[in-house]
């Protein structure tokens, strides 16, 4: 609608013109109802139409059956109630930070489409073990598709899809380094597998790290940048490392 009234697609508008969208969703399927959870969210960032997350170690993102109340999605449905969350990504059971949700259905298509132009992008911190010498910084360009061995993992492989990650040094120690990443692509524990293939494991990654992991696994989506949906304006959301990762800097003198 213009100025009130129905145009068609075509109709020049003008300055100072009021255009109306409506959108008409079908009800939502039985896999995006969510019981409400239990725990208070930790907001990062909220406004009318998105909501940015700080999501703690050992809590899935989404749940995997409807029973499930035990997610970050059933805690923010309890937060958003009577309204209702919308994913748009992910990240793993295991690592902390942030994790950007829609209040309304019509923005997850926009920010869908964000993702794939790389327009919405996630930056992650990780310490590292330095199983082998790391320069300051470079691009680890490998592969990556599902274990021969273990459904639950991915692995380098020939065979897998295209995956790109980018690394920089942010501090290190002869035995440790903290790695600032930026993913290319969004393969499944893409950061996890890249670092494992070149002798970088995560500290305490339980699945890609053969050393007994002492504590949460030491990686986290620290800053997540987007374009406010219906604007020129950029919105970027920043954290701190966890304070498990601040002990762990301050405890083995990464510099």
């Amino acid at each position: 609608m213009i100025n009130g009234t129905y145009h068609s697609f075509n109709e020049t508008v003008h300055d100072n013109d009021e255009i109306t969208l409506i959108f008409d969703f079908p009800p939502r399927s039985a896999d995006q109802i969510y019981l409400p959870g239990h725990r208070k969210i930790d907001i990062a960032y909220e406004d009318n139409d998105i909501l940015v997350v700080n999501k703690a170690a050992n809590i899935k993102t989404h749940p995997n059956l409807a029973t499930e109340n035990d997610s970050l999605f059933n805690d923010v449905q309890a937060y958003l109630s009577p309204n209702k969350p919308y994913m748009v990504h992910r990240i793993d059971m295991l690592t902390t930070g942030l994790v950007l949700i829609a209040k309304t259905p019509y923005l997850v298509p926009i920010l869908n489409r964000q993702l794939t132009k790389k327009i919405l992008q996630r930056q992650y911190l990780a310490i590292v073990d330095l199983n082998k010498p790391i320069g300051d910084q470079g691009t680890i360009d490998l592969p990556i598709g599902r274990d021969q061995t273990d459904k639950r993992k991915r692995e380098v492989i020939a065979t897998g899809d295209p995956a790109q990650t980018d690394y920089k040094v942010l501090k290190k120690s002869n035995r440790f380094a903290l790695l600032k990443l930026n993913l290319h692509t969004g393969r499944t524990h893409q950061i996890r597998v890249h670092l494992a293939a070149s002798n970088w494991p995560i500290v305490n990654d339980e699945l890609y790290n053969s050393a007994i992991p002492s504590g949460n696994m030491m990686l986290t989506a620290y800053k997540l940048q987007y374009q406010i949906p219906f604007s020129n304006k950029t919105k970027i959301v920043e954290i701190s490392p966890t304070a498990e990762m601040r002990q762990f800097i301050q405890d083995h003198n990464l510099t």
